[in-house]
Protein backbone atom coordinates (compact mmCIF):
# COMPACT_ATOMS: atom_id res chain seq x y z
CA UNK A 1 0.00 0.00 0.00
CA UNK A 2 1.45 3.10 -0.82
CA UNK A 3 1.12 5.40 2.35
CA UNK A 4 1.35 9.33 1.10
CA UNK A 5 3.33 11.82 3.86
CA UNK A 6 3.51 15.01 2.17
CA UNK A 7 0.78 17.21 0.63
CA UNK A 8 0.97 16.84 -3.28
CA UNK A 9 0.37 20.83 -3.77
CA UNK A 10 2.32 22.23 -0.86
CA UNK A 11 4.75 19.95 0.36
CA UNK A 12 3.41 20.07 4.13
CA UNK A 13 3.29 16.88 5.90
CA UNK A 14 -0.05 15.18 6.36
CA UNK A 15 -2.33 14.90 9.26
CA UNK A 16 -5.14 12.30 10.05
CA UNK A 17 -8.47 14.79 9.65
CA UNK A 18 -12.21 13.47 10.32
CA UNK A 19 -14.91 13.62 7.48
CA UNK A 20 -17.27 16.69 8.07
CA UNK A 21 -20.25 14.53 7.48
CA UNK A 22 -21.82 11.65 9.89
CA UNK A 23 -18.98 8.84 9.48
CA UNK A 24 -16.49 11.16 10.79
CA UNK A 25 -14.00 8.24 8.70
CA UNK A 26 -10.32 9.01 9.23
CA UNK A 27 -8.26 10.87 5.80
CA UNK A 28 -5.02 11.92 5.17
CA UNK A 29 -4.92 15.42 4.45
CA UNK A 30 -3.02 18.41 3.89
CA UNK A 31 -3.41 20.78 7.35
CA UNK A 32 -3.94 23.75 4.98
CA UNK A 33 -7.16 22.03 3.35
CA UNK A 34 -5.04 21.70 -0.20
CA UNK A 35 -5.39 17.98 -0.69
CA UNK A 36 -7.26 14.74 0.70
CA UNK A 37 -6.38 11.67 -0.01
CA UNK A 38 -9.96 9.68 -0.10
CA UNK A 39 -7.99 5.92 -0.88
CA UNK A 40 -10.70 5.01 -3.09
CA UNK A 41 -10.78 1.67 -4.53
CA UNK A 42 -8.91 1.27 -7.75
CA UNK A 43 -11.14 -0.69 -11.03
CA UNK A 44 -9.50 -3.38 -12.23
CA UNK A 45 -10.26 -5.20 -15.38
CA UNK A 46 -10.13 -8.92 -15.46
CA UNK A 47 -11.50 -11.21 -18.41
CA UNK A 48 -12.70 -14.92 -18.68
CA UNK A 49 -10.51 -15.06 -22.27
CA UNK A 50 -12.78 -17.96 -24.57
CA UNK A 51 -10.68 -18.99 -26.98
CA UNK A 52 -11.70 -21.93 -29.63
CA UNK A 53 -14.46 -23.74 -26.68
CA UNK A 54 -11.60 -23.13 -23.87
CA UNK A 55 -11.07 -20.82 -21.22
CA UNK A 56 -7.24 -19.54 -20.85
CA UNK A 57 -5.38 -19.10 -17.54
CA UNK A 58 -2.23 -17.60 -17.04
CA UNK A 59 0.39 -17.62 -14.30
CA UNK A 60 2.06 -14.11 -13.27
CA UNK A 61 5.81 -14.32 -12.84
CA UNK A 62 5.21 -13.02 -9.57
CA UNK A 63 3.27 -16.00 -8.47
CA UNK A 64 4.49 -19.58 -7.16
CA UNK A 65 4.23 -22.41 -9.23
CA UNK A 66 0.86 -24.12 -10.25
CA UNK A 67 -1.21 -20.84 -9.41
CA UNK A 68 -3.29 -19.77 -12.46
CA UNK A 69 -6.08 -16.98 -12.66
CA UNK A 70 -7.77 -14.87 -14.90
CA UNK A 71 -6.35 -12.12 -17.55
CA UNK A 72 -5.81 -8.61 -15.63
CA UNK A 73 -5.07 -4.92 -15.70
CA UNK A 74 -5.86 -1.91 -14.39
CA UNK A 75 -7.87 0.97 -16.96
CA UNK A 76 -6.06 3.76 -18.17
CA UNK A 77 -7.17 7.67 -18.46
CA UNK A 78 -9.69 7.96 -21.81
CA UNK A 79 -10.70 4.29 -22.42
CA UNK A 80 -14.25 2.86 -21.24
CA UNK A 81 -13.91 -0.85 -19.84
CA UNK A 82 -14.41 -2.66 -22.17
CA UNK A 83 -12.00 -0.53 -24.28
CA UNK A 84 -9.43 -1.96 -21.84
CA UNK A 85 -9.83 -5.17 -21.43
CA UNK A 86 -9.46 -5.77 -25.37
CA UNK A 87 -6.17 -4.19 -24.76
CA UNK A 88 -5.27 -5.79 -21.40
CA UNK A 89 -5.68 -9.23 -23.56
CA UNK A 90 -4.03 -7.86 -26.57
CA UNK A 91 -1.19 -6.97 -24.39
CA UNK A 92 -1.33 -10.02 -22.24
CA UNK A 93 -1.67 -12.75 -24.76
CA UNK A 94 -1.64 -11.11 -28.25
CA UNK A 95 -5.10 -12.36 -29.01
CA UNK A 96 -7.63 -10.35 -30.79
CA UNK A 97 -10.70 -9.78 -28.61
CA UNK A 98 -14.25 -10.79 -31.10
CA UNK A 99 -16.77 -10.08 -28.57
CA UNK A 100 -16.69 -8.78 -24.65
CA UNK A 101 -19.64 -9.18 -22.16
CA UNK A 102 -20.04 -8.05 -18.89
CA UNK A 103 -20.19 -10.31 -16.04
CA UNK A 104 -20.26 -8.32 -13.54
CA UNK A 105 -18.59 -6.27 -10.77
CA UNK A 106 -16.53 -7.47 -7.99
CA UNK A 107 -15.01 -6.08 -4.33
CA UNK A 108 -11.63 -7.26 -3.56
CA UNK A 109 -11.29 -5.29 -0.42
CA UNK A 110 -8.14 -6.81 0.67
CA UNK A 111 -6.39 -5.13 -2.08
CA UNK A 112 -8.95 -1.81 -2.28
CA UNK A 113 -9.92 -2.39 -6.03
CA UNK A 114 -13.37 -3.16 -7.68
CA UNK A 115 -12.92 -5.97 -10.55
CA UNK A 116 -15.22 -5.22 -13.56
CA UNK A 117 -15.32 -8.71 -15.23
CA UNK A 118 -15.95 -9.52 -18.48
CA UNK A 119 -16.02 -12.93 -20.64
CA UNK A 120 -14.34 -12.01 -23.73
CA UNK A 121 -14.18 -14.23 -26.89
CA UNK A 122 -10.66 -14.24 -28.33
CA UNK A 123 -8.86 -15.10 -31.59
CA UNK A 124 -5.00 -15.78 -32.77
CA UNK A 125 -2.17 -17.27 -31.27
CA UNK A 126 -0.94 -16.59 -28.13
CA UNK A 127 2.03 -15.37 -27.37
CA UNK A 128 2.44 -14.14 -23.37
CA UNK A 129 4.14 -10.77 -22.48
CA UNK A 130 7.16 -10.71 -20.05
CA UNK A 131 4.46 -10.25 -17.14
CA UNK A 132 2.93 -13.67 -17.63
CA UNK A 133 5.21 -16.90 -17.48
CA UNK A 134 2.72 -19.70 -18.99
CA UNK A 135 -1.01 -20.37 -19.78
CA UNK A 136 -3.10 -22.93 -19.50
CA UNK A 137 -6.50 -23.94 -21.79
CA UNK A 138 -9.23 -25.49 -19.66
CA UNK A 139 -12.56 -27.15 -20.94
CA UNK A 140 -15.00 -24.71 -18.80
CA UNK A 141 -16.23 -27.88 -17.13
CA UNK A 142 -12.77 -28.45 -15.78
CA UNK A 143 -12.52 -24.27 -13.77
CA UNK A 144 -12.93 -24.35 -9.90
CA UNK A 145 -13.19 -20.60 -8.99
CA UNK A 146 -11.39 -19.67 -6.17
CA UNK A 147 -12.98 -17.98 -2.90
CA UNK A 148 -11.91 -14.09 -3.63
CA UNK A 149 -11.85 -11.32 -6.40
CA UNK A 150 -11.64 -12.75 -9.69
CA UNK A 151 -13.07 -16.03 -8.81
CA UNK A 152 -16.61 -15.14 -8.01
CA UNK A 153 -16.56 -14.20 -11.36
CA UNK A 154 -15.62 -17.15 -12.74
CA UNK A 155 -18.42 -18.58 -10.44
CA UNK A 156 -20.89 -16.45 -12.27
CA UNK A 157 -19.61 -16.96 -15.60
CA UNK A 158 -20.22 -20.62 -14.91
CA UNK A 159 -23.64 -20.91 -13.61
CA UNK A 160 -24.84 -18.50 -16.43
CA UNK A 161 -24.21 -21.35 -18.84
CA UNK A 162 -25.18 -24.05 -16.29
CA UNK A 163 -21.88 -25.40 -14.98
CA UNK A 164 -21.46 -27.11 -11.75
CA UNK A 165 -19.29 -24.88 -9.49
CA UNK A 166 -17.14 -26.12 -7.07
CA UNK A 167 -14.53 -23.26 -5.15
CA UNK A 168 -11.31 -23.99 -3.98
CA UNK A 169 -9.31 -21.86 -1.32
CA UNK A 170 -6.76 -20.37 -4.21
CA UNK A 171 -6.52 -19.77 -7.64
CA UNK A 172 -6.00 -22.76 -9.96
CA UNK A 173 -3.21 -24.84 -8.61
CA UNK A 174 -2.40 -27.40 -11.38
CA UNK A 175 0.47 -29.84 -12.00
CA UNK A 176 3.40 -28.95 -14.29
CA UNK A 177 2.14 -29.83 -17.73
CA UNK A 178 4.55 -29.55 -19.99
CA UNK A 179 2.71 -30.12 -23.16
CA UNK A 180 -0.01 -26.99 -22.18
CA UNK A 181 3.03 -24.63 -21.06
CA UNK A 182 4.30 -22.58 -22.89
CA UNK A 183 6.34 -19.61 -22.31
CA UNK A 184 7.06 -15.79 -24.76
Amino acid sequence: MNEFKFCPVCAAALIQRADQDATGKLRLACPEGHWTHWDNPLPVLAAVVEINGQILLARNAAWEEGMFALITGFMERGETPEQGIAREVKEETNLDTEQVMLIGVYEFIRKNELIIAYHVKASGTIQLSEELLEYRLLDPVALRPWRAGTGHAVADWMRTRGLEVEYVDRPLLVKPAPEMAVKP
